[in-house]
């Protein structure tokens, strides 16, 4: 027994020498470690510094710093900045309800939404708001954020308006009471011939689907047979609302997306079968700033031969995010994962560098991809096949388009260009409705006529070239002639949201998109189907 015993210590002394030492190697190595390094770094300045230090700027910066060194969609936000992004995913924020506008240094009613807050009150489309509670807000050269501060508040709290009202002599006293105020995703949905219907989706947020279900189901009840989905522009958005989305078009167990990273195993997301339009014509339109959640769909509806992918390469972001929120309420949003097709590509395009990855639609611009798919190579190490008709299609960053369509120069010119930055445009705009909407929504009763009969007269293009020379803008009779279509359909279309709402805006400029003209061109095909099966 003694024996035994004495086996048994020397074991115990053995065990606990060995935990010691790996204790002890645990503590080197904790003591050794690049984040001790750092925090002993940040304690010295902190404490050690000549001068006082704002400790918590230097940590921020030397955060951002850190998150530089990896790529561009790494970032840090601050609690504010935190707020105010996540503000238009979530689908509503709390405020006063209007769509606005800044016009020669006052606040322009656009539109109140509707069974909002401000329409309950009485405000109405073309007043305009001139102090909040006890500031002047009208010809102060006040920022379009301090504005917003000024208007948005917590949910039941009380806002003070006073509002100048054309043909009203004083100014008009409102109390609003601040309410959750929806945030849409939808710009537009409306047939564009017989039993074709479009519908454009600005952002995949918290009530994207939903929303696409509402309107998808309104197109059907007008006898819509095929759809042209519209994701131009579109920046992305949450991975939820492209996953539903892409469920609407797929079958059951059809992969959508999957995701990989160093740390973060294959993890893949596959239809349900549930969607309402799964058997109908389907192009989507895309274009070098549909990004993200954008290019997910369109991947998935590519690489499974669902539709047509109409316009120009995307913008390549395929990264995921994982958001670490911090105890002052900032946040790290880290790359954790890439995010690939169904077929298998990486929508992520390279980032060697910042400054490249910034410019590379400047790049792709300069080598004329914008204009010719002919200028758009891509080497046969990036060559996949879709599932279904084996199609070769390309990876290495966005999605390539099946019908390429370039942008169109030939009615952009300088002049335009200054007549819209320098906010020419949009001042004459506003003149000109709060002249004449009472007699415009008189004489056009419903947006159909409006759209059929109303033109831009000579009058209101006089005074877009008068207010253009008063506000710094050389007049130029060859680029004023160049850009006359363009001008008048945007004048048009601006009219058209005031008086009625964004649906109709798009109605109208829609009038001079190529990549609809292109989608119409292949849905009215006898062999629609046939059109992949000429891609392979």
């Amino acid at each position: 027994m003694m024996k035994y015993t004495k086996y048994l210590v020397a074991g115990l002394i053995a065990c606990i020498f060995s935990f010691c030492a790996v204790r002890a190697q645990e503590r080197k190595s904790l003591v050794d470690s690049p984040a001790r390094k750092l925090q002993l770094a940040e304690f010295a300045i902190a404490n050690l510094y000549v001068d006082k230090v704002d400790e918590g700027k230097m940590v921020e910066e030397a955060i951002i710093k850190m998150l530089e060194q990896l790529d561009p969609h790494s970032v840090y936000s601050d609690a504010e900045e935190v707020k105010k992004m996540n503000e238009p995913l979530q689908g509503n924020f709390e405020g006063i309800g209007i769509q606005f506008n800044m016009a020669e240094d006052t606040l322009f009613v656009i539109q109140p939404v509707s069974g909002g807050p401000s329409e309950k009150v009485g405000i109405l489309a073309g007043d305009r708001i001139v102090m909040v509670d006890d500031t002047i807000i009208a010809g102060v050269k006040m920022s379009t954020e301090d504005i917003m501060r000024r208007l948005k508040g917590p949910k039941g709290s009380e806002v003070n308006l006073k509002i100048v009202r054309r043909g009203v002599g004083e100014l008009l006293p409102f109390t609003v009471k601040r309410d959750k105020i929806p945030v849409y995703s939808l710009d537009a949905s409306y047939l564009l011939k017989d039993r074709i219907g479009y519908i454009r989706i600005n952002r995949f947020g918290a009530t994207t689907h939903e929303e696409f279900k509402k309107a998808l189901a309104e197109l059907k009840k007008l006898g819509m047979k095929d759809l042209v989905l519209d994701l131009q522009g579109n920046g992305g958005g949450y991975l939820n609302a492209a996953i539903d989305l892409a469920n609407e078009f797929l079958e059951k167990q059809e992969l959508i997306v999957y995701t990989e990273g160093r740390r973060n195993p294959r993890s893949e997301f596959f239809a349900k079968g549930t969607g309402d339009f799964r058997d109908g014509r389907l192009i989507v339109l895309v274009d070098e700033f549909s990004a993200s959640a954008s290019e997910i769909v369109t991947g998935a509806v590519q690489d499974w031969d669902r539709g047509v992918v109409v316009g120009r390469r995307t913008f390549g972001k395929g990264l995921v995010q994982r958001p670490i929120d911090l105890p002052d309420g900032s946040m790290i949003r880290l790359t954790v994962a890439r995010y690939y097709t169904p077929a298998g590509r990486c929508i992520q395009k390279p980032y060697e560098s910042i400054e490249k990855y910034n410019e590379d639609l400047i790049d792709r611009y300069n080598r004329g991809e914008m204009l010719s798919a002919d200028s758009i190579h891509f080497p046969d190490s990036l060559k996949f096949k879709t599932h279904k008709l084996e199609r070769t299609v390309y990876g290495g960053g966005g999605i390539m388009p099946d019908y390429f369509v370039p942008i169109d120069t030939t009615l952009y010119t300088k002049y335009h260009r200054q007549l819209r930055d320098k906010g020419v445009l949009m001042k004459v705009h506003f003149r000109q409705i709060d002249a004449h909407r009472d007699e415009w929504l008189s004489k056009y009763k419903k947006f159909d006529d409006f759209h059929k009969k109303f033109e831009v007269s000579p009058d209101m293009l006089r005074q877009l070239v008068a207010t253009g020379k008063e506000m710094g803008v050389e007049y130029n009779e060859e680029e004023y002639q160049k850009a006359l279509p363009l001008l008048k359909l945007q004048m048009k279309a601006l009219i058209a949201r005031d008086l009625w709402d964004m649906n109709e805006y798009y109605h109208v400029i829609n009038d001079a998109n190529e990549s609809i003209r292109k989608a119409l061109e292949l849905l009215e095909q006898p062999d629609f189907e046939g059109l992949l099966k000429k891609k392979q």
